[in-house]
């Protein structure tokens, strides 16, 4: 289907108003209804010498939550169709959301062609290209399809299963996991679930974590495989950063402050699920409360932004630019590029960014979801804070849009070149490893090991030499990956004059140690490398290895570095989940059968989901400052007291003070689960994570429910004080 939008249109140049002391006045009266396209770009404020372009616009796109390129350079949208209709969320398993191909058949920037790639899908949120296939995951489930257009009509005929896991997720759309990121070490990633995947024959084959990675909704890379993930539940914008997730978990407590946390949108935001302790005076938003859609800017039209991380708020109508700093003692951290301000924000109130993403022409996308709600019904009922600013406003009724901006520079040239990738050989695409646009590198690098041609091996042995030290980066995961890398090329890239350079063969060398060990010897010559970057990942390539030597030399690192932070804390943190899992396992084999599986259960679903704001020790999320975002249950009395009252929270869910200490939202309710469900989650907590209470037996969980019938208010702690001595 070929439409055009009504015209092409870029914000104008224009300064937001501020006071004497040069401080953003903020919109007070901003509408609620839909601005027009040339109004909603209008809204769009940048810092000086931005501008931003509407790429594509409904009925073109609608729902949009995610985009992604193919080789050939057409746009993959995935529109989640049926989210939140209305403020209870009726009929969003429905299968009817899409993913559209976009085109831009003339070359002047805007898309102009599109076809329905994918339909009849149940809230499609992953989406990646491998070559002339789409790999694509729907919510509540674990399959992962391959879908290709074999007859060159723009909608896929063809449709196999990559990936197969009969197992249902029973989480709401918040909780679910995303991402499917080709990462330069050629695994794919994504949130929330432990594992990680090859692609090898045609199928995605699963490597799983020893720890859950945490995340929600997005999965960002950076030009050296860094992994940076986002968690709205627990408002923390920015986690597990600090290493790879396949070695475990860490979070620094100060990898960015409170400052970093606070977000400054131009326009007064009454709709918070947080309440007024979640506004400012001003009434506009203080904290990040759905950040997420992450990505690290990686091209190379704008190289002031290269290497930055961009982090989206729909909630403060809002993107976050964030600069990277790599500390001398191994330690990553965050800060905003500004002061007290944005680097992109709306007074359109229905401006919804809920995704970015670095394009093939250099630029940086924003997915604007474009909609009144953006908030699960869990947290959107009448009764609430939030439900009763939506229904106040008739955000309810915004639906059925959706826009796709570029940012670009004021000084752009138009650049009209396509990717034309697809079509390249193995041999063409080696070069495409010293393009300074970090998408080009990243696409050759995947098409060339999905072809797997070992022709190429002296080309890429050639450029591991290149003065490019990320062409030299590349190419060595590049000879990984086609499994044409030999000890020779690795050694001298262990002892290469840049330490990114060295870092990656150190990473590089977890696997080949597995079929050559006597590797371990040039790897023990880094342990006094004078990088802690290097350092901080040789014990992690050495985690895993049970050589008496990968030992010793964690234990050197230990003992001689104590000034590398975040080595130390990784090691630390490892030993401690270590131990706990071990602790775990002995409680386990003291209960009998049925204990034994509702405890297991309920940790399975604790890490995927309750983990996200309490914490995977059940101490609470504490980064970025001392505020929690949700009660520590480790040691909590609530939960080593009468389970009823947990069976209560978990049934109907709770709100309101809880010891004297008032959180920023809501514990949701899980009532709609079964009493096994639910008997298994309690089990956990209670049994686990510092707590040595009693199970609960779905029984007990049966008997609660039927008292309680008819509810469907929160609880209070008052209320459960009352009800259940």
């Amino acid at each position: 289907m070929v439409a055009a939008l009504a015209y092409t249109c870029s914000t104008p140049k224009k300064r937001l108003k501020r006071d004497q002391s040069g401080k953003i006045i903020v919109k007070q009266d901003a509408q609620f209804g839909y601005l027009n396209k040339k109004e909603s770009l209008n809204s769009i404020y940048l810092p000086p010498g931005y501008r931003a372009e509407l790429v594509a616009s409904e009925p073109m796109v609608v729902e949009p939550v995610a985009i992604a390129w193919d080789a050939s350079g057409a746009m993959y949208v995935a529109e989640l169709r049926t989210y939140m209709q209305d403020i209870y969320g009726n009929d969003q398993d429905i299968p009817i959301s899409t993913i559209k191909r976009l085109e831009d058949t003339n070359g002047d920037g805007v898309m102009d062609k599109y076809t329905i790639f994918v339909d009849s899908l149940v809230l499609p949120r992953m989406i990646m290209p491998l070559d002339d296939r789409i790999l694509v995951s729907e919510t509540y489930t674990h399959h992962i399809y391959s879908y290709k257009d074999t007859n060159g009509d723009g909608v896929a005929d063809q449709k196999e299963i990559v990936f197969r896991d009969d197992s249902v997720s029973k989480a709401n759309l918040e909780h679910q996991r995303s991402g499917l990121v080709w990462n330069l070490d050629n695994k794919i990633y994504v949130s929330v679930e432990s594992r990680r995947y090859n692609y090898q024959n045609g199928k995605l084959i699963p490597e799983l974590y020893k720890e859950r990675p945490g995340g929600q909704w997005g999965l960002a890379t950076d030009d050296y495989g860094r992994i940076f993930l986002s968690s709205a539940g627990a408002e923390t914008p920015a986690l597990n950063f600090q290493q790879n997730p396949f070695y475990g978990r860490v979070d620094l407590k100060d990898q960015y402050n409170a400052d970093f946390k606070a977000v400054w949108p131009i326009v007064a935001t009454p709709d918070v699920q947080g309440g007024k302790m979640r506004l400012r005076p001003d009434s506009t938003l203080n904290h990040f409360t759905g950040g997420g859609g992450q990505s690290i800017y990686r091209g190379d039209k704008m190289p002031e932004l290269q290497g930055d991380l961009f982090i989206v708020e729909p909630v403060g109508r809002l993107v976050r630019r964030a600069k990277v700093h790599h500390h001398e003692n191994g330690k990553v951290t965050l800060t905003n590029a500004y002061n007290q301000e944005e680097f992109l924000a709306s007074t359109d109130m229905n401006f919804r960014p809920v995704n970015s993403a670095t394009g093939p022409d250099g630029y940086l996308y924003i997915v604007d979801m474009h909609r009144g709600i953006i908030q699960e019904a869990h947290w959107t009922k009448p009764d609430s804070y939030l439900g009763q600013q939506i229904l106040r406003h008739n955000l309810d009724q915004n639906i059925g849009k959706g826009r796709i901006y570029r940012i670009v520079p004021d000084r752009k040239k138009t650049d009209n070149t396509k990717p034309g990738l697809l079509d390249k050989k193995p041999a063409e695409l080696v070069n495409y490893l010293n393009s300074p646009n970090g998408w080009y590198r990243t696409e050759a690098q995947k098409l060339m090991v999905l072809k797997q041609d070992k022709s190429i091996q002296p080309q890429l042995k050639q450029l591991t030499s290149s003065s490019n030290h990320l062409s030299r980066i590349h190419s060595l995961w590049t000879l990984n990956g086609i499994k044409a890398l030999d000890k020779a090329t690795l050694v001298t890239a262990l002892h290469d004059e840049d330490a990114r350079v060295r870092k990656t063969a150190v990473w590089i060398s977890d696997e080949f140690l597995d079929r050559d060990a006597s590797i371990m010897e040039e790897l023990e010559k880094l342990k006094n490398d004078p990088s802690a970057d290097v350092r901080y990942q040789l014990g992690l390539t050495l985690r895993f290895k049970e050589m008496p030597m990968a030992k010793d030399i964690i234990a050197y690192l230990l003992k001689t570095y104590p000034q590398d932070e975040a080595l130390i804390a990784s090691v630390q943190k490892y030993e401690a989940v270590r131990v706990a899992k071990e602790e775990s396992e002995r409680k386990a084999k003291e209960l009998n059968e049925q204990a034994r599986q509702l405890v297991s259960e309920g940790a399975n679903i604790f890490n995927s989901i309750c983990a996200t704001c309490h914490g995977p020790d059940g101490k609470g999320v504490a980064i970025g400052g001392k505020d929690l975002p949700a009660p520590a249950l480790s040691g909590a009395k609530l939960v080593n007291g009468n389970p009823d009252k947990l069976i209560a929270i978990l049934l109907n869910g709770l709100q309101g003070p809880i010891d004297g200490h008032v959180y920023p939202d809501i514990m949701p309710p899980f009532g709609y689960n079964n009493d096994q469900y639910i008997a298994s989650i309690i089990s956990f907590i209670r049994t686990d994570i510092g707590n040595k209470a009693s199970i609960v037996m779905p029984a007990r969980v049966s008997e609660v429910r039927k008292k309680t019938e008819g509810r469907s208010a929160f609880w209070t702690e008052v209320e459960l004080n009352q009800t259940f001595k």
